[in-house]
């Protein structure tokens, strides 16, 4: 995983990251209204608490949201690192067919579910090809990183996307059927300082 990542590579790579033009929601087609999306844990481009990082026990978040418009036949969630020293953001979760009148996901609610539940809720793979929530985990030195949870109100024409999706088959899917998006930042960083003075002197007491 990423945290295993020396502090001076880090470092090195501060200036490599996937940018927030490459995130789910700047793909999608055509105009849609806005969905308030909140956390009771962290505010909106505030750092998230470590229990939901790999530095914690690595649950997901709990996720509040107003009411979707009209015609909304599911919500559909995709967390990304837009930071991710890589091409595209690194996937933490998506979960395809969300209840449309829901209105929030409880803590540590992102779990493997195999294929789904009977109501069409299904937990897809994040960018380790796994079920369920893959805790944010940055690079030591690598400084901020962004954690879009991006919510999606998606209406009754959008295609299928099998079973455990991942996300080129959800974009795909939803494009041009999105009624309403919202949008939630999380900040987490493992930035550490530097040893003050030469190497092997200790501090002054």
């Amino acid at each position: 995983m990423l945290e295993h990542i020396p502090a001076w590579l880090g470092h090195a790579m501060s200036g490599l990251r996937a940018g927030a033009d490459t995130l789910a929601i700047a793909q999608l087609e055509g105009d849609f209204a806005a969905l308030d999306l909140t956390s009771p844990a962290f505010a909106h481009e505030a750092r998230l608490p470590p229990r939901f990082t790999a530095d914690g026990e690595g649950v997901s978040p709990p996720l509040v949201w107003s009411a979707p418009p009209a015609g909304t036949a599911r919500m559909v969630l995709i967390v990304e690192d837009a930071d991710a020293p890589t091409p595209q953001p690194l996937v933490h979760a998506i979960v395809w067919g969300l209840e449309a009148d829901s209105g929030h996901l409880a803590e540590g609610a992102i779990v493997a579910d195999g294929a789904g539940d009977t109501g069409g809720r299904d937990v897809g793979r994040n960018s380790y090809l796994r079920e369920g929530w893959l805790p944010p985990d940055p690079p030591s030195g690598h400084g901020e990183h962004r954690y879009a949870f991006q919510l999606f109100a998606v209406g009754a024409g959008a295609g299928d996307v099998g079973v455990t999706p991942g996300r080129s088959a959800v974009v795909a899917a939803m494009n041009g059927h999105v009624l309403a998006a919202g949008l939630l930042i999380g900040l987490y960083s493992r930035d550490e300082e530097a040893p003050a003075g030469p190497v092997g002197v200790g501090a002054a007491v």
